[in-house]
């Protein structure tokens, strides 16, 4: 699936010089937690979450430093900090660095974009226009949503080749201390994991071959080196 497959569109906005206040008020409206800015053109230019609008002067939460912290870390920050908590328009406080990703991007990367960089969504851009948005809760939507494969049989022989198949190709599986038997559609698993993750990193695999109905898990811990 691709990013365009399961984004949000058309996506709420603000402009720039929108104030903090209809800022705050859209998060709030709309329920969502952070909005993308663009300009007159529809081109994205940054993006304010709700962290950044954590710390306002309004609120009284500004960020406050005792002496020692200054003295240790240095002033760099303050200016920074000063601006999020009493700046009035959205250009001030949004992130303009913002992390985007195109329709035509796997959700494999957009989820890797997520992860990788800590943040909640990932802005769709085309030609610098924002079409969209994908969210980690649309990720979760989709593997919701996702249809059922065709129960189609699969011989015990081909569900036995494919699983070890795969497992040799995972470093972590030691395939040399392992056995498979499968009986009508029943995997059982013989042998030796390297840990308990391991372990259950092989049944997971197991469930997940097709044609496997149900797992017996028979494998027991050990040290490596072992033979069957």
């Amino acid at each position: 699936m691709k990013a365009r497959d399961v984004m949000v569109a058309p996506v709420v906005t603000v402009k720039p010089y929108s104030t903090v206040e209809e800022v705050a008020k859209t998060l709030v409206d709309r329920r969502i937690s952070a909005v993308p800015v663009v300009d007159d053109a529809g081109k994205l230019v940054g993006i304010i979450s709700e962290g950044d609008l954590m710390h306002r002067a309004e609120t009284g939460t500004e960020r406050r430093y005792r002496w020692w912290i200054r003295l240790v870390g240095g002033d760099a920050s303050l200016p920074t900090d000063y601006i999020k908590a009493h700046a009035r328009k959205a250009a001030d406080i949004m992130t303009e660095n913002v992390i985007a990703a195109a329709p035509e991007t796997s959700l494999d990367e957009i989820a890797i974009k997520l992860e990788r960089n800590s943040i909640k969504r990932v802005p769709i851009v085309r030609d610098g226009q924002l079409v969209g948005i994908v969210s980690r809760a649309n990720l979760v939507q989709a593997l919701a949503t996702m249809p059922k494969g065709l129960e189609i049989p699969v011989s015990d022989s081909k569900i036995r080749e494919k699983l070890l198949s795969h497992l040799k190709e995972q470093r972590w599986a030691d395939t040399h201390l392992l056995n498979v038997t499968v009986t009508d559609g029943v995997v059982s698993l013989w042998g030796i994991a390297s840990s308990e993750t391991a372990r259950k990193a092989i049944r997971v695999a197991a469930e997940a071959t097709p044609g496997v109905r149900a797992v017996n898990d028979h494998l027991a811990r050990g040290p490596l080196g072992r033979g069957l």
